[in-house]
């Protein structure tokens, strides 16, 4: 693989990381403890050093495998900002193969550190540890400390609603997706084949029943030859259900919530979509597709690298999957052009495939070790500015980047490293941001795909088609989470095993009554119950 793809994949990589987007907890707490009231004197508010006299803190941190050969406790970007801050953080670096058996034992046998850094600690653990005063409250640290996340919050409110508990606290800084940074936002988007469009005599397909003739027409007219052409390709069923269920009037508040949706005959309920006519409709037309052979039919089961090859060998006539350019090269890539929201039977036409702005809650947790929690605070708050972010991302000017026509760009030497070096590994050498989307991601310090600028048209075409509120995942208490952890997840293992069952046709959708059904026998109504009571803390917080 040259290097130039192995960039791009890389950046790819980054941005589909499986991060655990949860929350949870205790009322609102003030009780900062009394070490740290006695740190605080040696916090300036604003500006840098963060603290007058040096201090140390020890992070606990998920080190992803593109970091492999780096060591945090020497590296550019950390030597930089303790010289700038005065805070010294000492890296205990975790392998994300180990990072859960040593979070769970960090935890369990109260060795903790100051902090724990980008350690997907999922929501059940945050209202655990939280309400055990295990982690601290970070409420009015945050607002006294905190100005730059507080001002995103106070400009997205999903934002606070995404990190605070049922019990009132915030015991996380979260990482963020800038709001207005929608093809990041979009991940994966729909992609079809103009050229073969053409070759067609036929126009991007504006509706389902366009998208149909252009797969069942492409088919038959076989551009790739020897009957090897493929209708749609992608690598996850998940991705197609998810584009045409703005089509069919379900996930109308976007995905973070499984099968969970907004009533559209009532605005203050919520809806378990995957037992609706709705849903079904839109099983059937999956399922019609995938029948006729115009999915690809191993897409159930697909590797990464069976797709890629299949895409370079120009065998796809449509795909959900990242910018073609930036993948595939120009040659092939070129061929492309985004679709949108597809008008579906009933007149729905909206494009919910749409990720929140919080991409993780627990950035940053802090502990009751924290000797130093205001410092700490400060120390991460920076990451949500422009400053911080292009730190991050994009290191330290005329050492890993220069301004070029007012716009931030890596150096020479990081684009195209001398020898074996790969893109990747040069960026490792000195920055750690790799497979570790921390504070806010911005498009202006962001240079992967979806800053390409077939992937910025693709969302510009899309954004008039989004809907106004896109819910992070909601916040549940103790009680509810060991609903959700049980029957819950029944629920959800079972609809999509389901799902994939219909699609494919080894069951008949002539059974529908007995799926919903059984679902109905797993606890639907106390699942309701309990995302019911979920949304209205949400709606009031």
């Amino acid at each position: 693989m040259n290097k130039k793809l192995n960039k791009r994949l890389l950046l790819l990589m980054i941005v589909i990381l499986s991060l655990l987007i949860s929350a949870c907890s205790d009322k609102g707490s003030t009780n900062e403890s009394k070490k740290g009231d006695e740190s605080g004197q040696n916090v300036n508010e604003t500006g840098l050093p963060i603290v007058d006299e040096k201090i140390d803190l020890t992070f606990f941190a998920n080190k992803p495998a593109q970091n492999e050969d780096n060591d945090w406790n020497d590296i550019l970007i950390w030597n930089k900002y303790s010289e700038d801050t005065n805070i010294n953080v000492k890296w205990d670096l975790q392998n994300p193969d180990a990072l859960e058996e040593k979070r769970n034992l960090a935890l369990g046998g109260g060795d903790l550190p100051d902090a724990f850094f980008l350690a997907q600690i999922p929501n059940t653990d945050l209202l655990r540890y939280g309400s055990q005063e295990v982690f601290l409250p970070l409420n009015d640290l945050i607002e006294k400390y905190a100005p730059n996340l507080t001002a995103l919050m106070d400009n997205d409110p999903s934002i606070r609603k995404a990190i605070t508990f049922p019990d009132g606290n915030i015991y996380s800084m979260p990482s963020l997706i800038e709001e207005d940074f929608l093809s990041l936002r979009l991940s994966a988007r729909p992609w079809i084949n103009e050229d073969w469009l053409k070759e067609l005599d036929m126009e991007i397909p504006e509706t389902t029943g366009e998208f149909y003739e252009y797969l069942k027409a492409v088919k038959e007219l076989d551009p790739a030859g020897g009957g090897k052409t493929i209708p749609y390709g992608g690598t996850h069923i998940q991705e197609l259900v998810q584009w045409l269920s703005g089509s069919f009037g379900v996930m109308n508040h976007g995905p973070s919530n499984a099968n969970l949706d907004l009533d559209p005959n009532d605005n203050n309920k919520v809806r378990f979509y995957a037992t609706t006519d709705e849903y079904r409709q839109m099983l059937e037309f999956i399922h019609k597709l995938y029948d006729e052979g115009l999915i690809e039919q191993s897409i159930f089961s697909i590797e990464w690298g069976q797709f890629l090859a299949n895409a370079s060998e120009n065998l796809y006539a449509s795909m959900i999957f990242y910018d073609p350019i930036e993948l595939f090269g120009d040659e092939i890539g070129s061929q492309y052009n985004s679709v949108a929201a597809l008008e579906g039977p009933q007149g729905h036409q909206s494009y919910n495939k749409l990720s929140s702005s919080v991409w993780d809650p627990a950035n940053l947790v802090l502990t009751s070790e924290n000797k130093n929690p205001e410092a700490t605070v400060r120390w991460m708050d920076h990451f949500y500015s422009d400053e911080g972010a292009k730190l991050y991302y994009m290191g330290v000017e005329g050492e890993t980047f220069e301004e070029k026509d007012g716009k931030a760009v890596y150096m020479d030497h990081i684009l195209n490293p001398e020898g074996d070096m790969t893109f990747e590994q040069a960026i490792a050498k000195q920055l750690t941001w790799l497979g570790s989307i921390s504070g806010i991601i911005k498009a202006d310090f962001f240079q992967g795909g979806e800053s390409a600028p077939q992937s910025m048209e693709a969302a510009e075409k899309i954004e008039p088609f989004v809907p106004d509120e896109i819910w992070p995942r909601f916040t549940f208490t103790a009680d509810e989470n060991k609903f959700l952890q049980s029957k819950g997840q029944d629920i959800a293992k079972y609809v999509e095993e389901m799902r994939d069952k219909f699609i494919s046709g080894d069951a008949d959708l002539s059974t529908w009554d007995e799926y919903v059904e059984t679902i109905e026998k797993q606890g639907l109504d106390e699942l309701m119950e309990i995302y019911q009571t979920a949304y209205d803390r949400y709606k009031e917080s």
